[in-house]
């Protein structure tokens, strides 16, 4: 019985470990990836929120040459507390080349 309330502890315990930066980045990659099938090129900014993480993370959508003229996306990607993603959603579309003003 000792070791069933030991596994039920260490379960306990894990759910409640905090994710490291690099985890959560990490997970958002990954899960974005899945489910658009496009490589993530770049996480560009994360911030910790009260439900979870929200991150900025930079997708090639289209290959071109010469590479200048790539078809780049930024999706905002949300995560809660266990890096499980929420939601993902396009922010922005822009050619590799062109600077933000």
């Amino acid at each position: 019985m000792a070791n069933s309330s030991e596994n039920t502890a260490k379960k306990n315990e894990s759910a409640t470990e905090k994710l490291s930066l690099m985890e959560v980045a990490r997970r958002a990659r990954a899960q974005l990836a899945e489910l658009t099938g496009m490589e993530p090129d770049s996480v560009s900014s994360f911030t910790e929120t009260d439900d979870g993480w929200s991150l900025e993370v930079q997708v090639l959508e289209l290959r071109r040459i010469p590479d200048t003229t790539s078809l780049l996306a930024s999706y905002e990607v949300t995560l809660d507390s266990q890096g499980e993603m929420t939601g993902y959603r396009r922010i922005r579309r822009y050619v590799r080349s062109r600077a933000d003003s």
